[in-house]
């Protein structure tokens, strides 16, 4: 199903159609959903990118069979995610790039079939060890945020070969990270295996140095702006 109808929320009786298997919501301006949304039991593709959203809603995690998330492209960070979010175990796609998450939470790590994983430009000041948890990854996308150093589990991952995708550009990594993604990517993560790079990593952490300011203006963001008047 596809929505294409310009509204800001989406009816409650989406919950009637039993059998969806793709809901398709991008470009909608769609500021709430509601709970409801989590009874499509057959839901596997969902798609809400270029919307409006602050918050999701209780029980968003509760969707058994969602295997692609798209919520590209709104406002959402890591206070609008609900507590059952990382419930969403059959999740292999998950896109939150272009919104404003300044950490991303440590129950990344029980999403274990995902694939794709891709959280550019957003604010992210650092990333959980339990990222190294995500065996399947083959996809990392993690351009334009603050990033200054990544967390040695990274180095259980395998990111580098032919077909696998790791973006790291537009972060402000430490002079030792920045002089191994000259090198290639295939550098870094030997690099971040390393130990020298763990006690390295222990000590910048213990360190507890402030983050790097933010250089992205969102408030330009489409997603922002308020809504035009609807003639009357």
């Amino acid at each position: 199903m596809k929505c294409s109808d310009r509204g800001r929320a989406v009816p409650p009786n989406v919950a009637d159609l039993k059998n969806l298997e793709v809901l398709n919501m991008f470009n909608n301006q769609i500021e709430e959903l509601p709970t409801q949304i989590s009874s499509l039991q057959k839901l596997k593709h969902l798609n809400l990118g270029m919307n409006r959203l602050s918050t999701l809603p209780r029980g968003f995690g509760s969707l058994p069979a969602l295997e692609v998330l798209d919520i590209t492209y709104n406002n959402l960070n890591e206070s609008s995610l609900p507590g059952n979010f990382f419930y969403l175990t059959t999740l292999r796609a998950l896109y939150l790039s272009d919104n404003d998450f300044e950490v991303l939470p440590a129950d990344i790590g029980k999403l274990a079939k995902l694939q794709i994983l891709s959280l550019r430009d957003n604010d992210l000041i650092s990333l959980p060890k339990e990222i190294g948890d995500l065996a399947q990854l083959k996809e990392l996308h993690i351009q334009g945020n603050r990033l200054t150093v990544l967390p040695p589990e990274l180095g259980n991952l395998d990111l580098t070969g032919p077909k696998q995708v790791f973006k790291a550009e537009n972060n402000p990594w430490v002079t030792p990270i920045a002089d191994q993604f000259q090198l290639g990517v295939s550098h870094v993560f030997e690099y971040v295996r390393s130990e020298t790079y763990k006690y390295l990593y222990g000590r910048h952490m213990q360190a507890n140095p402030e983050p790097p300011k933010k250089n992205n203006d969102k408030t330009k963001k489409i997603s922002r702006k308020p809504l035009a008047a609807k003639n009357k």
